[in-house]
């Protein structure tokens, strides 16, 4: 599969997703999640592309595949799903909650990998419904890269519990449990237009991430930045990202842009935090080759 098809199968599906999102209304009752599972073969690396995306996110361009980088490279075929008539859930505005990634084996750049993408499963939120995607990087029959993710449609909850508005078994309430400041390792300055900018790397042009307009129409004052961005950054930041094989990252606030922001990590080196003042942005956790993840 090309770059250039690639490009054009996104595009189309951002048009398709601006076209149907008005048509659709998340929360209701019944919804159900389609059970296709989209599969690409034989995806290739492209040096430009995966360049573009290092420099972006602070990797070396010289470097190993990033952890992050099969996620941009399945992107287009969740866009497809998430963007099709019996996907329940307006793609417009969808804000990602979490991720969790997995590298069984690293693939070597050279060699084509089969991306398989579907929606997992279909769940209540406080402010919302969310939805949990699946990514699956397969090279010669071997699974060797694997993530979930979470994306929020954000809507009325008021009058019923979230899980009755979707149609969804009720789940206990948890409380917020607080969060612990990591001592501080470095500081970024972001400017206005990273969302745009890493929107042109990875594809995802969610309006939210654009312009302080686009984004006030979702409800944000500002453009946000990528949830992605603020993970891939992390993990360029830490010490051998190249051996980092598993993490789970939770966006707990969005990044107004422009901003300045913190990076945090414990002494270990598997906690990590993107905050600024008191606010936390970004919690996540990574395990290395050889390492169990932490629970």
């Amino acid at each position: 599969m090309s770059a250039t098809a690639t490009s054009r199968g996104l595009t189309a599906s951002l048009v398709r997703g601006a076209v149907t999102s008005p048509f659709k209304r998340a929360g209701r009752p019944g919804a159900t999640l389609p059970a296709d599972r989209l599969v690409v073969r034989d995806v290739r690396i492209a040096p430009g592309p995966l360049a573009s995306y290092s420099r972006i996110c602070g990797f070396s361009e010289s470097g190993p595949l990033p952890l992050t980088y099969p996620h941009v490279l399945g992107f287009p075929l969740a866009m497809r799903l998430m963007t099709g008539r019996s996907f329940p859930l307006p793609v417009a505005g969808l804000v990602h909650t979490w991720i969790e990634i997995t590298r069984h084996r690293a693939p070597h750049l050279t060699e084509a990998i089969e991306l398989t993408v579907y929606a997992d499963e279909l769940s209540p939120h406080r402010r919302g419904t969310e939805v949990t995607m699946a990514t699956e990087a397969r090279s010669g029959g071997e699974l060797v890269w694997e993530s979930r993710s979470g994306y929020l449609s954000r809507h009325s909850t008021r009058g019923a519990s979230p899980a009755a508005e979707a149609g969804l078994p009720a789940l206990p309430a948890l409380p917020a449990l607080p969060v612990a400041e990591l001592p501080a390792v470095a500081e970024w300055r972001l400017p206005g237009d990273l969302g745009r900018r890493y929107g042109a790397v990875s594809g995802d042009r969610n309006p939210i991430h654009l312009y302080p307009l686009t984004a006030r129409l979702f409800g944000f004052p500002r453009a946000i930045a990528h949830g992605m961005w603020t993970v891939a950054r992390c993990l360029a930041e830490s010490a051998e990202p190249g051996r980092i094989s598993y993490v789970r990252a939770d966006f707990r606030a969005p990044v107004l842009l422009p901003a300045t922001v913190t990076y945090a990590v414990d002494g270990a080196g598997t906690a990590f935090q993107l905050r600024s003042g008191g606010r936390v942005h970004l919690t996540g956790s990574t395990a290395r080759d050889g390492a169990q993840p932490r629970s």
